[in-house]
């Protein structure tokens, strides 16, 4: 009778030690020559009439090294559901020994030594325990008329105008790359772009000032953009925002077109065409209405906000031991690809954290009974495909969505990766619910200083 033991190695490392004698694998390896005999096709040989010793001589090594591991693995795994054994990743042989010599003509006693990692018992940090901010960005009138603006310019119509004569005016210019001499770098950066000219700095718009199509400056991006439309059109030409050495470039800025947009007016066609699905009638309506979608973005982002604290709270105050030894040593082995010592230790601390997340939410799902249905994972089908085609979702149910949703629910990628987004979020809500959370009205500028502040802090 096979027999095994498990001894303690060190932290959350057990040794399962398995030994087989011959009547645990020789039954098998008789049957697996038989099935092999008659499967086998040899030349002279009928198929099926193949004598079993003429099997056993060309491949009985192999087939009796597959059915004594075959037996290993098996009372192996008997023996950690039977113990209910919680571990990390699969046993590994241990590494000292190379595993017995396996010899068909001599079966005997063999001996396998594995080693495991155990999954810690822990409990999660209390939240209830933590006080933290919930942010409320305050929506001000001035948020709401610039926006009003925004989308009046954005609707309104486009008209050719000569020359340049005010802040509103729209430019429309092809970028070429230039030396500080203004001579074309060959092979350098073109590119064309469209904007106001308010976006330029103040003290460089009386440069552009009865400027006309055809007209070319020479300029250097730092003396013609202040800070924030410098980042968006350094974006935009492809080189770094924060790169001192691309801001200084020179460009020749040819101007292709001189237009002015007139605003759209007030008006129950324009509100439609901003809003399609609603009935809004008034000036007063459309505010509030705008107000809405700025208070609903900034929600969000207050809402990530309290989650990405919430997710550092229980990282750092959660403690949980790990079988460093073993996970380092299944990080080198384990993978499609074997691991240096040095790449072990430099990725152990992010694995180890995001080992350490797993575990938490792990332990949250099952304490809090979270469950993601089906209908869950259907809705954020649904949800993604407005997302992606611009609908809102109270848009009537047409029979196509429906097709795509079962389509997706085919998809096993699609669904591990909704479930696991599904729970996330339940996780997160529930946590939301659990901790102490004073609420604080602040400004856009505060918020964005708060928000980045914890950006460079985790970076």
């Amino acid at each position: 009778m096979a027999t095994v033991t498990r001894e303690n190695i060190g932290l959350l490392n057990d040794k399962i030690t398995i030994k087989v004698a011959g009547a645990d694998y020789l039954p098998s390896f008789e049957k697996a020559l038989k099935n092999y005999s008659k499967q086998a096709n040899i030349p002279g040989f009928r198929k099926g009439m193949v004598p079993t010793g003429m099997i056993k001589k060309m491949h009985g090594q192999s087939v009796f090294a597959d059915e004594v591991i075959r037996t290993v693995e098996k009372e192996l795994s008997n023996y950690m559901n039977n113990e209910n054994l919680q571990i990390f990743a699969q046993p590994l042989p241990l590494a000292q020994n190379e595993g017995p010599k396996l010899d068909m003509n001599n079966p005997t006693e063999y001996v396998f030594d594995f080693e495991v990692g155990l999954k810690p018992s822990f409990e999660v940090a209390d939240l209830s325990k933590q006080t933290m901010t919930r942010y409320k960005v305050t929506v001000t009138e001035e948020m709401i008329t610039e926006e009003m603006n925004r989308l009046q310019l954005r609707h309104g119509k486009l008209s050719d105008r000569d020359a340049v004569t005010e802040d509103e005016n729209v430019l429309n210019v092809t970028f070429t790359e230039t030396d500080a001499s203004g001579n074309v770098i060959e092979g350098g950066i073109k590119k064309d772009n469209s904007f106001l000219v308010k976006y330029f700095a103040e003290a460089y718009r009386p440069n552009l000032t009865g400027k006309k199509k055809d007209d070319v400056l020479n300029i250097q991006l730092n003396k013609a953009f202040d800070e924030k439309e410098r980042e968006w059109i350094l974006g935009d030409l492809g080189l770094d925002k924060h790169d001192e050495a691309a801001a200084a470039k020179f460009f020749n800025m040819t101007i292709t077109k001189v237009g002015l947009v007139e605003k759209a007016e007030l008006n129950e066609e324009f509100f439609k065409a901003v809003y399609p699905k609603k009935e809004i009638k008034t000036e007063a309506d459309f505010r509030n209405e705008i107000k809405e979608e700025i208070q609903g973005y900034w929600d969000k982002q207050t809402k990530n906000h309290l989650q990405h604290e919430i997710y550092h709270v229980l990282v750092d105050h959660t403690k949980i031991e790990f079988p460093e030894s073993f996970l380092k040593r299944w990080m080198q082995t384990g993978g499609e690809q074997p691991k240096t010592q040095e790449e072990v230790e430099h990725e152990f601390p992010t694995f180890a954290n995001q080992l350490k997340w797993t575990l938490i939410v792990e332990k949250l799902v099952q304490e809090n009974n979270i469950e993601v249905k089906n209908e869950d994972i259907e809705a954020f089908a649904k949800q993604q495909l407005f997302g992606y085609m611009g609908m809102s979702m109270q848009e009537d149910e047409q029979p196509w969505i429906a097709e795509y949703i079962t389509r997706m629910m085919k998809d096993r990628k699609f669904v591990e990766d909704a479930f696991h987004r599904i729970q996330t979020e339940k996780v997160f809500d529930l946590a939301e619910s659990k901790v102490n959370a004073v609420e604080k009205p602040v400004t856009v500028e505060e918020f964005t200083k708060e928000a980045e502040k914890h950006q460079h802090h985790h970076h």
